[in-house]
């Protein structure tokens, strides 16, 4: 199957380099396209064919979105909307953190001329995506995703198939909201471990064997937390925005949430820049 299907991939960040390099591996031919010529000489190293144009990429067979917000998304199908109508089926995997009603008209839209769509956020970061071992959480028609299996399959240890399109957006901007909600409240349990005179290690030791644990106490205070690294490669603007959307949805279905709508606000009045690392807010160490 791989030898018989082309992969584009546009945005070669962090995780879309990854991801790139993670379809290469499973024997795709992989094109890739990002605005940065530098990014696109990255990829050519890691076996990638760089493409200048939107509508070179849109020459694949299945097309892996990996952008910063769902205008982002909305505006590359805008772009290339002559090529859609003008070409052969093709499937769009937009594992960009998005919007679901923004995921549910493009799908319509695509549904329209003829092509598929699914939104599939991802979970596991830059490693995971170079690893080929993301977690994705799909939206979508079912036949989109049985097309789409092959790609989804090189690029994911494991993919739940969440609901309709929106559905993996839903599940994500939920994932996100915990895991913003974690980093504060781990990083409180620690800090008032040491004020009571227990280290923060072994309390983290303790945390981890019992029913405290989260994958951010097992997984981001051990690697880029305690060792005062703070760089797991997912920033502070890109936590934010995940927050805000993940409010909005929660006033758009009127949804009360108090204890999270808590840490939320603690986002929002972050002292950290937006381009630093989310894991900073987990340092137990400052009096924030």
């Amino acid at each position: 199957m791989a030898a018989n299907m082309t992969v584009g991939v546009v945005g070669l960040g962090a995780m879309g380099l990854g991801m790139a390099m993670s379809a290469v591996r499973a024997g795709f031919r992989t094109l890739g396209f990002d605005l940065s010529p530098a990014r696109r000489d990255l990829a050519r190293a890691e076996g990638v064919e760089p493409v200048d144009t939107l509508e070179a990429v849109f020459a694949a067979d299945r097309i892996v979105f990996s952008l910063p917000t769902a205008q982002d998304v909305a505006n590359v199908v805008d772009q290339v909307r002559d090529r859609l109508q003008t070409r052969g089926r093709i499937v769009v995997i937009d594992t960009s953190t998005s919007e679901p009603g923004v995921s549910r008209a493009l799908a319509e839209t695509l549904a329209g001329m003829g092509h598929g769509f699914l939104d599939a956020p991802v979970s596991g970061g830059p490693a995971g995506a170079a690893k080929g071992a993301l977690t994705m959480m799909i939206g979508g028609a079912t036949a989109d995703l049985e097309d789409a299996r092959p790609v989804i399959d090189a690029l994911s240890a494991k993919a739940i198939h969440v609901g309709d399109s929106g559905a993996g957006n839903v599940a994500k901007l939920v994932n996100n909201l915990l895991c913003a909600a974690h980093m504060v409240t781990t990083a409180e349990g620690l800090r008032l471990a040491e004020a009571a005179g227990i280290s923060a290690e072994s309390t983290l030791a303790v945390l981890n064997a019992a029913s405290g644990r989260s994958m951010l106490s097992e997984v981001h205070f051990p690697t880029w937390v305690m060792n005062e690294g703070f760089n797991s490669g997912f920033t502070m603007a890109l936590m934010q925005k995940d927050v805000r959307l993940a409010r909005k949805l929660a006033a758009d279905t009127g949804t009360p949430m108090p204890l999270t709508e808590k840490a939320a606000d603690l986002w929002v009045a972050s002292p950290y820049g937006l381009t630093e690392d989310f894991t900073r807010m987990g340092d137990f160490r400052t009096k924030g």
